[in-house]
């Protein structure tokens, strides 16, 4: 018998879980149902599958959530709805006997974090959160490389992320620039970093102490550093735009539809209020641009992450050092480059494009590279294993323990939720006084 999928938000992200069912595992799995505060979005997406020879797939309005689980009976819920709402979603999954795969982040904060937790121990059913990047070629070698105790064990670990002015800026466009709607950068995008660290190092984060602000987007930014020509817009749709490079055109980007970002948010504005392309150089933006955090661990390793969202280019460079060596793992992906109208130059600038790098540095012996095999798929290759852990009906086995559950979930965001409230007094913040998790265990994978 088939597993039936039901699918809740059908934005840009949705594309990674519906079409492997389309393409790949229609024998293993099924498409129920799509919901959406967009019927026209929720349907072009329902035209798409359909063009693969996949059956018509009804479509529900948000309102009409629940009725889209009693008439479609899904076995799996897979949530990619705004951030701000993806607690509400799992709740309901689980309590209505579904199983949930839900985007990253699992919620915005420690109140809806418990709340799910509560959930899951009261149902009895399981929530996956998708974290692609451990997944990855060079993240999951980097996992091998650090659990085989080369360098033994690890007392500091130093990571820099880097999102460019393309990648780091389009967070600055949309609904994630607002804290309430995305929990700011260190809840919606550091989950995958704090998410990777945790899982490297096998442990749990206890405490965490960090600074950050908003020092490169807005107006008044712009305004203090001479870009003023840049401000006068609301949005960049149908404005001239005097070459801005920070503009946001439906056009540049390489997908497999042409108007592909259109039919999804440019055709559904009027039914779901979402404006794609806002400024970002406007007034009202309440996340971080520049964010520092320093973690400590359960089994008393020092974290030290940085987050950059203006960067000319894009990639991370993280270091563990232990007490017979150091590790360092580099990965450069594309700059962000212009033309003379300000138009993208490289598409793809958040591909692997730059090149990776994993060396191990052992005390008093040579240093010496580890080989990196990538293949073909998002991630360099990682989305098709994640996919295929979701949708194959028996998976292959994962040594490396890279399925997430909702503990490991929660053990993620709570870092940058954390370093939300630390950034707000001034003080050290201890996990536990946010949510419990397993308050015995030391390693993240004694957690579900």
């Amino acid at each position: 018998m088939k597993r039936r999928f039901a699918y809740v938000g059908t934005g840009c992200r949705v594309k990674m879980f519906l079409d492997p069912v389309a393409d790949l595992y229609s024998e293993e799995a099924e498409i129920v149902g799509l919901c959406d505060a967009s019927l026209q979005r929720a349907s072009y997406h329902c035209k798409r599958v359909a063009a693969r020879g996949y059956e018509k797939v009804p479509v529900y309005a948000a309102k009409d959530f629940h009725l889209m689980l009693r008439e479609t009976r899904p076995d799996t819920v897979v949530i990619c709805t705004i951030d701000r709402e993806h607690d509400y979603y799992i709740q309901e999954s689980l309590r209505a006997g579904c199983d949930v795969v839900s985007e990253k982040p699992m919620t915005v904060n420690e109140e809806k974090c418990a709340k799910i937790l509560s959930t899951v121990q009261e149902t009895g059913r399981s929530v996956r959160v998708t974290f692609n990047y451990r997944w990855a070629p060079g993240a999951t070698k980097v996992r091998e490389v650090v659990a085989s105790g080369v360098i033994g064990k690890i007392w500091q670990v130093n990571m820099e992320y880097l999102l460019n002015t393309s990648h780091g800026a389009d967070y600055y466009r949309r609904w994630h620039s607002q804290k309430e709607n995305s929990g700011g950068l260190l809840v919606h995008k550091s989950t995958h970093h704090f998410d990777l660290i945790n899982w490297w190092i096998d442990s749990i984060p206890e405490s965490v102490f960090a600074r950050g602000g908003l020092f490169f987007y807005g107006r008044e930014n712009a305004l203090r550093r001479g870009d003023g020509a840049y401000t006068t817009y609301p949005r960049y749709h149908k404005t001239e735009t005097n070459k801005d490079p920070f503009a946001f055109r439906y056009g540049d980007w390489v997908v497999d539809d042409a108007d592909y970002e259109s039919h999804v948010y440019l055709d559904a504005e009027a039914e779901s209020g979402y404006i794609r392309d806002q400024n970002v150089f406007r007034d009202g933006i309440t996340i971080e641009d520049v964010m520092n955090v320093m973690v400590r661990y359960r089994n008393g390793t020092l974290l030290n992450y940085t987050l950059n969202s203006f960067s000319p280019y894009e990639g991370y460079r993280v270091t563990f050092t232990g007490e017979r060596g150091r590790i360092e793992y580099e990965e450069n992906h594309g700059p962000h480059l212009v033309d003379e109208n300000g138009r993208k130059v490289i598409n793809d600038e958040h591909s692997h494009s730059g090149g990776q790098c994993l060396k191990v540095f052992p005390h008093f012996k040579p240093p010496y590279e580890v080989k990196i095999e990538t293949k073909a798929g998002g991630h360099g290759g990682g989305d098709p294993l994640l996919q295929e852990q979701i949708f194959k009906k028996n998976p292959p086995k994962d040594a490396l323990g890279r399925s997430a559950g909702h503990e490991q979930g929660a053990a993620s965001i709570l870092v940058g939720i954390a370093a939300n409230r630390s950034m707000k007094s001034g003080t050290d913040v201890s996990i536990s006084d946010l949510v419990t998790l397993r308050p015995g265990a030391t390693k993240l994978s004694e957690l579900i």
